[in-house]
């Protein structure tokens, strides 16, 4: 056991020394030269890390970063530079020269050419350049330039000039003639035409064309139809605030407001005491028992006699008189005992005889009856003009409630119309000056009730946010170890 125990501690020492790179004082340590190294494949990832652990890879890499931190501070190596730049004579403290005041134009250019510090701190300090970017110096379709540039240049010297240097030339020689900007005497002269008439002079280009040919090409409008220029409802887009809501009303035009706004709270009182009757459970004296609850479910299923049977009915008359009474008549002859006969020629003429003599009377009653109406001629034409008049009075009065309506808002969806609250304001908060006046009401949802009260949007309601899942509460490890 000692000596394994000795074995393991000379292994722990040989691989402290060989990992600092010197070799140990103890008798039983090794030359980190002559370890033996753990074999491995070295093309693989696991060797490049092995190699990078071991101390030659990590005294290499020490060295690597040495060498660039140098060349990026003092742009090469320390050992390698003279004299000059690593040392210098000290020669004692300067003198210091007699601060000279300059004027605040000198002073303002010495601040302008200092460079900000938030430019000092981006600036690149590493003394290593950087790479040269061949990809920035290279231009796009260079030999096809340069082959025109060539090109050019022969054709200049057989004095073919380019298109734009010939226009150039040309527009030099004849140079544009400036147009005579209209004076306000010009504007008198030019005659004025309604751009929305008939004869408009912009249409005569397109006199004479196909119509649907215009209105596909986009040079003619399509024409609206006139149902866009009715508008959905004709209460006014602005409504005049009653003189109560001013900032300093009177005070029957306040006690008038106050009135208004009184008696819609009522009304909305009455309805939700209302809701809550409805909705209330019974009382202990309205609540059911299990008698009446029997009498509810018997309702209709039981007979109720009158009570003023015959006396004695029911003893003299036994099942037999009732069978009888019960039973109907035969009315008409059972299947055995109808005719069989046929009916003879002369039964049949009497028949047709007869038929004719009805439909003749029928027919002498009908002329007759037309013949009456032309002495009611003058009540069927007083019970037309009633019945004009009628329709005549409906007709008024749909159109009279339909004007009514059209201030009114529509049901346009599943919500109603609800009207918003009065701004008023209580006779202690008035005040006599816009300074202090207090704020009410809202103007975007003013703007937004007048839209559905024109019927311009349907009624909405603010969505509901709900989650589709369930939320879960996660402890962090960090904060269950601050509260342990």
């Amino acid at each position: 056991m000692a000596a394994g125990s000795g074995g393991s501690g000379s292994r722990r020492a040989s691989k402290s020394g060989a990992d600092s790179g010197f070799l140990g004082l103890r008798p039983t340590s090794v030359d980190p030269g002559l370890r033996r190294r753990r074999q491995g494949p070295r093309n693989k990832k696991r060797g490049w890390r092995r190699l990078a652990q071991e101390p030659l890879g990590l005294e290499v890499d020490q060295y690597l970063e040495d060498v660039r931190l140098q060349e990026r501070t003092s742009g090469g190596l320390v050992s390698e530079a003279p004299d000059e730049k690593l040392f210098f004579v000290d020669t004692g403290p300067k003198k210091k020269e007699p601060s000279k005041k300059g004027t605040k134009g000198q002073k303002r250019s010495l601040l302008l050419k200092k460079p900000l510090r938030v430019d000092l701190i981006l600036e690149n300090t590493s003394k290593v350049p950087a790479p040269k970017d061949i990809l920035a110096h290279q231009v796009p379709n260079a030999k096809k330039l340069k082959r025109k540039e060539q090109l050019w240049e022969k054709l200049a010297e057989q004095g073919v000039l380019p298109r734009d240097v010939r226009r150039a030339q040309a527009r030099l020689l004849n140079p544009p003639v400036a147009k005579a900007k209209p004076g306000p005497q010009d504007t008198v002269e030019r005659p004025f035409y309604d751009i929305w008439a008939k004869d408009n002079p912009l249409d005569q280009p397109l006199a004479g064309q196909d119509t649907f040919f215009l209105e596909q090409t986009k040079k003619k409008a399509v024409k609206r139809p006139p149902h866009l220029h009715a508008k959905p409802s004709q209460a006014p887009a602005v409504e005049v605030t009653p003189a109560g809501a001013s900032y300093n009303p009177s005070f029957e035009d306040h006690q008038t407001l106050l009135l208004v706004a009184h008696e819609v709270e009522l009304q909305r009182q009455k309805e939700a005491e209302k809701l809550e009757r409805q909705l209330a459970l019974p009382t202990a004296e309205q609540a059911a028992t299990q008698e009446s609850a029997f009498q509810e479910l018997c309702q209709g299923l039981l007979e109720e006699s009158d009570g003023e049977e015959e006396p004695g009915r029911g003893q003299d008359e036994g099942p037999g008189a009732e069978g009888t009474e019960a039973s109907p008549v035969p009315t008409c002859p059972a299947p055995a005992e109808r005719k069989t006969e046929k009916k003879t020629e002369q039964q049949r003429r009497r028949e047709k005889a007869a038929r004719t003599l009805r439909m003749q009377q029928a027919a002498v009653r009908a002329a007759r009856l037309r013949q009456q109406e032309l002495f009611r001629l003058r009540g069927i034409k007083a019970q037309v003009a009633r019945w004009l008049a009628e329709v005549a009075r409906r007709r008024e009065q749909r159109r009279a409630r339909r004007l009514l309506e059209d201030d009114k808002p529509r049901r346009l969806g599943r919500l109603k119309y609800q009207a918003p609250d009065i701004d008023v304001q209580l006779s202690s908060e008035l005040s006599g000056s816009l300074r202090t006046l207090k704020p009410e009401g809202n103007i975007l949802r003013d703007r937004f009730k007048s839209f559905q009260r024109r019927n311009m949007i349907e009624p909405r309601e603010r969505a509901k946010f709900k989650r589709k899942y369930k939320v879960k509460l996660v402890e962090k490890r960090a904060y269950r170890e601050i509260q342990l």
